[in-house]
């Protein structure tokens, strides 16, 4: 009674085996101010371009998916908590004890 779990066993909890709901928010979001900046702005330089396409750039970057995380999105999430997180960390193994009396007799002392 041996069982195989897929590797890709999670992805039929996404919506489109790619995406959770949060990530679809951010889609129609950049999706909608994309299509309210291409009416608001007039032009059609380079610059006025990519400033109307900006929105869906940016959710369409931060959905894209990435090896070891779900999304950008969550890379730049587990970057932050780590980068902002505590980065001392005590010893509190078995030998704390002989750890403490090694130091206190040590040669510096």
């Amino acid at each position: 009674m041996d069982y195989l779990i897929p590797a890709n066993s999670k992805k039929g909890q996404l919506y489109f085996n790619l995406f959770k709901g949060i990530d679809l928010i951010i889609l129609l979001i950049g999706g909608l101010l994309t299509t309210l900046t291409l009416f608001i702005i007039k032009g059609d330089g380079l610059i006025l371009i990519m400033i109307k396409l900006l929105p869906i750039m940016t959710s369409l970057f931060l959905v894209f998916p990435v090896a070891y995380y779900h999304n950008v999105r969550v890379f730049i999430k587990e970057l932050y908590v780590y980068l902002s997180s505590r980065r001392r960390y005590d010893w509190k193994g078995w030998c704390m004890r002989s750890v403490g009396n090694e130091q206190a007799s040590g040669p510096n002392k």
